[in-house]
């Protein structure tokens, strides 16, 4: 029976070799990425029957990375490293696309166990549209509509609403924001996140009558409400 090939994106580099380490003990055949970009490159172009994604990666964020993925209609399961045990982070590496998730440190022998289950649940399609309320987007053509009327939007400004229809009816701080669509290297201002705010409400919610972009005083950021 051939092995099972992984594509593990971790940047730190000692902790990458111990997992081929582990998991090539386990029989996995295991391939290493160091930063987001490189693992999005390879999670494109070569098959895997799974990938260890961790969040904190240069380049581009393991969020990032995935929600690419599954917008690009790549369905290749997803296990996510999460280096903290709140309830947020494995939330988020759910709604990303992500298939399951895995809080630092682990266990060689429960990451084998469930790299094992979802070699064997398989890549599954996903939904091809996201919904919030009236308002469509096709991830894959980025293309918006409210109803039956489409909506023209620059590349930021879809990528800022994907994010807020993403997470439609949560909070997320503008900082948060900023980190997602701008990623963390931005050194700009982030007042740049009220603009297209703005941009946004211009196009999606004025014309329509609505107020779904809503602003969140209490942690300085946004909340999409659907029915708004």
């Amino acid at each position: 029976m051939p092995a099972v090939r992984v594509l593990v994106v971790e940047d730190e580099v000692r902790l990458a070799g111990f997992i081929r380490e582990g998991l090539g003990a386990e029989g996995f055949d295991v391939e290493l990425a160091h930063d987001g970009l490189d693992g999005l490159w390879r999670a494109r172009e070569r098959p895997y029957d799974a990938i260890v994604l961790d969040i904190l990666l240069p380049g581009m964020n393991g969020y990032r990375v995935c929600r690419t993925l599954r917008s690009e209609r790549v369905w290749t399961p997803i296990l996510m490293l999460t280096a903290k045990t709140g309830e947020y982070d494995e939330a988020e590496a759910l709604d990303t696309g992500a298939d399951d998730f895995l809080s630092k440190p682990f266990s060689f022998v429960v990451l084998a166990a469930r790299l094992r289950a979802l070699v064997r649940r398989g890549a599954t399609s996903r939904p091809s549209e996201l919904v919030a309320g009236d308002l469509v987007l096709d991830p894959v053509h980025r293309t918006c509509r409210r109803g039956d009327v489409p909506i023209e939007l620059t590349r930021r400004e879809y990528s800022l609403l994907e994010v807020l229809v993403r997470h439609a009816g949560r909070n997320l701080t503008k900082a948060r924001l900023l980190s997602e669509v701008w990623g963390e290297d931005f050194d700009g201002d982030d007042n740049v996140v009220e603009v297209y705010v703005r941009y946004l409400r211009r196009k999606i919610d004025q014309p329509f009558g609505r107020r779904s972009v809503q602003t969140v005083r209490s942690i300085s950021g946004y909340r999409l409400d659907p029915d708004g």
